[in-house]
C-alpha cells in the first residue's frame, strides 16, 4: 500500500518519528513535507497537498498530523474524494476505514504519543472498507456529497 505523511511544525518531529518507523517496517511512503521544520508554516498547505496527493490516486492512504489534527482534518475534506478525520483512538481508526472508506487518518501531535500514533496508524492501514449494504449505501451518498 502506499502511504503519503505531511505535517505542519506542530506535528514535525512525530512525522519524522512516524516516517522512520514506516521505513523501517518496509512501507513505501512518499514525505510530502515539511521537510525542515519552520515554527512559521501553516498547515491547510500541507493538508491541500496531502488530499490532493491522495485524490489524484498517487496513494491509497494519508497520514496528516498539526498540533491538534482539527485544522489539518478540516483543510484535507475540502478536496474532492477525500474523507479525512481525527482519530485518537484506535476503534475510530479502523472504524473509520471499515464504514466511512477514509482515506486520510489525522491527529494532534500535541494529544497523542509516539507509541499510540504508531498504534492508530497499525490499526489504519490494516482496515479495508466493508463494501456491502449499509455502508455501500452511506458512502455512495458521501460521494455525492462531493457533486
Amino acid at each position: 500500500m502506499k502511504i503519503a505523511i505531511a505535517a505542519d511544525h506542530g506535528g514535525f518531529e512525530l512525522k519524522k518519528f512516524l516516517l522512520k518507523w514506516l521505513n523501517e517496517n518496509n512501507h513505501d511512503v512518499s514525505d510530502l513535507g515539511n521537510l525542515v521544520f519552520d515554527k512559521e508554516d501553516d498547515y491547510p498547505d500541507f493538508a491541500d497537498k496531502l488530499a490532493k496527493f491522495i485524490a489524484a490516486g498517487k496513494a491509497e492512504r494519508g497520514i496528516l498530523i498539526c498540533g491538534s489534527g482539527v485544522g489539518a482534518c478540516i483543510s484535507a475534506n475540502k478536496t474532492k474524494g477525500i474523507r479525512a478525520s481525527i482519530c485518537h483512538d484506535t476503534y475510530s481508526a479502523h472504524q473509520g476505514v471499515e464504514h466511512d472508506d477514509m482515506n486520510i487518518i489525522c491527529f494532534g501531535a500535541r494529544v497523542i504519543g509516539d507509541e499510540l500514533a504508531k498504534e492508530l496508524v497499525t490499526s489504519f492501514l490494516n482496515a479495508h472498507f466493508i463494501n456491502e449494504g449499509r455502508f455501500k449505501r452511506r458512502l455512495n451518498k458521501l460521494i455525492d456529497l462531493d457533486k
